[in-house]
């Protein structure tokens, strides 16, 4: 079992695409998506500062795309555009000044400077606005998903965190899952603990380690491979239920009591 970290770069109508996550902060990554010439989306940029050194050594901006409101995600996109006359898509919500386009569910956002086209999926929990932009074989999906992990819900419900996951996890397995922080180890941990039986996970724990031990990341990751790890993505699974059953006695025939245990679990996991 392998993530997607040296697969071939994606082509876009004949245009070769180079996936980049430029790392702020802590743990935050800035996903950027160009061709050979340096035009790139650029996605959730909460500090502006890796971007325009980015755009110093050759990166071209075409457009920016913002999942969610929060400062660590779009905190950035105000300096960028001050440099850079482009489109901003951001979901709908005030909270997020400077967007010159707004989209919601079922809205298509084209990049023809690239070749590629996103679907525009609302999936509320971690914020009530919150969207994921898939296009190209690839899934931008903020602080909803993560590597065996998910989004805290900070404005939603554990039945609409679950539902946003669902519709993600029905996406092609092939799909690539950019997500916008470096948690995996610690996901891991807390994915080992809800389900120590998955052979899959010592594995991939075996990579993860060796990837960031090298200073690699370990995103982008995978539907079909969180679709076997991510505790999260498996309410349903046998194991991952009655774990949740023996943390907080969630009914484990209930997939969202099974989640909200879980993100309990989460929460207060060390």
């Amino acid at each position: 079992m392998v993530g997607f970290c040296g697969k071939p770069p994606f082509r876009s109508s004949h245009r070769v695409l180079t996936l980049r996550p430029l790392p702020a902060f802590e743990d935050n990554y800035i996903w950027t998506l160009a061709d050979a010439d340096g035009r790139a989306i650029v996605v959730d940029p909460g500090d502006a500062r890796p971007v325009l050194d980015a755009a110093d050594a050759g990166l071209r901006p075409v457009a920016l795309l913002l999942t969610h409101h929060h400062a660590d995600h779009v905190g950035g996109a105000g300096a960028i555009l001050d440099r850079f006359d482009i489109p901003c898509f951001a979901p709908v919500d005030e909270r997020i000044p400077r967007a010159s386009r707004r989209v919601g569910d079922g809205e298509r956002v084209a990049v023809p400077e690239l070749g590629l086209e996103f679907d525009v999926l609302e999936i509320p929990g971690h914020t009530r606005t919150h969207i994921a932009f898939h296009g190209g074989g690839h899934l931008f999906c903020g602080d909803t998903l993560f590597s065996m992990g998910c989004g805290r819900l900070f404005e939603g419900t554990p039945a609409q965190m679950l539902a946003s996951l669902d519709r993600l996890a029905a996406l092609p397995g092939d799909t690539r899952v950019c997500c916008t922080h470096e948690y995996t180890l610690g996901n891991l941990k807390f994915a080992t603990a809800v389900e120590p039986g998955n052979s899959q996970l010592s594995l991939y724990r075996q990579q993860c380690e060796l990837m960031r031990l090298n200073g690699k990341p370990t995103l982008p990751s995978s539907i079909a491979l969180e679709l076997a790890i991510n505790p999260f993505l498996r309410t349903r699974q046998p194991a991952v239920a009655q774990a949740a059953h023996g943390y907080d006695g969630a009914d484990p025939a209930d997939p969202v009591a099974v989640f909200a245990a879980l993100r309990q679990w989460k929460n207060e996991f060390r």
